[in-house]
């Protein structure tokens, strides 16, 4: 088995760091961290931010010093979907986000998946859409957002809310103008073979 490069271990930190962030996040919540949660809130957002960056980072190094592989194909986006569902569903357990919006979100992440299952069956490689760039992109800084809205961060920070349920929408509309946009420019995936 060839060694590991630096794009696939970004990757692999990015999955390793979901667990800390969860901990942070509802622990805080919980009261395992004492009597404010603020702190493990904090802790979650950074955590968050350091994986998202590795996101970044993980792509350019691949694509610039040629190190792209398949490993580092199949799962830099299940590191980006593991990622983003985990802070969603906490999200909605700590109600500062809709389970309506989560599953919609979820639901666009199940169908490109299968889809992209069909389409690698046909030898067919759907690339990354620009749309699908940009939804992640706004459901990352809508998480961040969302991780600093604890209970008190609107007396000082009062457009914090707003901003957040902004974001929530704009994600929401792109998560389904990216799924239309697969599917639209995808459709013969689906024909069958004669």
């Amino acid at each position: 088995m060839s060694k590991m490069n630096l794009p696939n271990k970004l990757t692999i930190f990015r999955v390793i760091l979901i667990v800390p962030f969860v901990v942070c996040l509802l622990g805080g919540e919980a009261g395992w961290f004492g009597e404010n949660p603020l702190g493990a809130d904090l802790a979650a957002l950074v955590i968050f931010i350091v994986a998202s960056l590795t996101d970044l980072a993980d792509g350019k190094i691949a694509r610039k010093y040629h190190l792209v592989t398949n490993f580092g194909k199949f799962m830099d986006p299940l590191a980006d979907k593991l990622l983003v569902c985990s802070a969603l569903i906490a999200l909605v357990e700590l109600d500062r986000i809709p389970a309506w919006v989560v599953i919609i979100i979820i639901a666009r992440e199940f169908i490109i998946s299968g889809f992209r299952l069909v389409a690698s069956d046909s030898g067919v490689v759907i690339a990354a859409s620009y749309w699908g760039k940009f939804k992640t992109t706004f459901q990352m800084v809508m998480v961040c957002l969302m991780l600093v809205n604890v209970p008190g961060a609107e007396e000082k920070l009062p457009w914090l809310n707003p901003a957040a349920q902004i974001l929530m929408w704009i994600a929401l509309a792109l998560t389904i103008l990216s799924l239309v946009d697969y599917l639209m420019k995808n459709k013969d995936v689906l024909k069958e073979q004669k």
